[in-house]
């Protein structure tokens, strides 16, 4: 009975020994075993390997998939034009060698972190103390993200790693002067918009002066058109009423008369005082027209 418990002992004691000297390494990770800080060997292809037990030997894993680097908050920057702004920028990188990685930091991801940290904020100080808050902004942003990118290659290249993209998040003033920039911002567009409304007076004022000229021309021109179709009219009447005279002037006398009646009693209430003798009303008298 001893025999076998001590079998089982001797068993467990194997199993456990033979598990610390297995490792899988995932396809996204380096492995690095070490002993006593030292590298022993850096695995990159993934698989089962095989190690020393502790404490001869011992095994880290690395990620080998692009990592980012985000500030939790906005540094601050003072540009060419000594203005302070607030810059938010994040980095995209990898390890890409693993012995150099671990050396310079132990494995340790906080330290790296802390480190690429630095690299960066030390790049973007020397390019946008360079450049003025316009060029930062839109004008050279692109310059300033390739040229910090250039100078954090070199130093990240140092530690075992690779920079794959840096960007600007946001670029803005400090809170001190945002409401001087958005007081002199809204002058701005202030002034612009006198200028506009400035102008469209003055654009409305030319086009009403010119509709009123058009207005008298045509008003002229119609009147002119208007008086001659009415001298026409005029001429042919008087034309026809002589040619009515010639052919019957007693008749025609007679239907002018008529023509005047009618306009002279158009109402019950009209009331003329004329002599009865008069020359207007001879043809109330006779057919003729004869005074009796």
């Amino acid at each position: 009975m001893n025999r076998i418990i001590s079998y089982a002992i001797a068993a467990v004691i194997g199993l456990t020994i033979l598990s610390s000297t297995l490792f899988v390494v995932d396809q996204r990770q380096f492995g690095i075993v070490f002993a006593l800080g030292e590298v022993k060997q850096v695995i990159k292809e993934p698989g089962l390997h095989f190690k020393l037990p502790p404490p001869f030997q011992n095994v880290i894993f690395l990620d080998k998939r692009i990592l980012t680097l985000d500030t939790p908050e906005a540094d601050r920057f003072i540009t060419a034009e000594k203005k302070n702004i607030l810059v938010d920028a994040y980095v995209k990188w990898r390890i890409v060698d693993p012995r150099l990685y671990f050396i310079s930091f132990g494995g340790d991801e906080r330290r790296a972190q802390d480190r690429m940290a630095q690299i960066v904020k030390a790049a973007l100080n020397e390019e946008i103390t360079k450049r003025t808050v316009r060029e930062v902004i839109s004008g050279e942003r692109g310059k300033v993200m390739d040229a910090i990118a250039s100078k954090v290659t070199e130093e990240v290249k140092q530690i075992g790693g690779q920079i794959v993209d840096v960007r600007l998040k946001r670029v803005d003033y400090v809170e001190q002067i945002n409401n001087s920039v958005y007081e002199r911002m809204k002058s701005e567009r202030a002034r612009v918009a006198n200028e506009l409304r400035s102008t469209g007076a003055a654009e409305s004022e030319k086009i009403r002066a010119d509709a009123d000229r058009q207005r008298i021309v045509i008003l002229a021109e119609a009147y002119r058109q208007a008086e001659g179709i009415r001298g026409e009219g005029d001429a042919k009447a008087a034309r026809i009423y002589a040619q009515a005279f010639g052919q019957n002037p007693e008749f025609y006398k007679f239907i002018r008369s008529l023509e005047a009646y009618r306009e002279s009693f158009k109402t019950r209430s009209d009331v003329l005082l004329i002599d009865p003798n008069s020359e207007f009303l001879k043809y109330f008298k006779a057919p003729g027209g004869a005074r009796k």
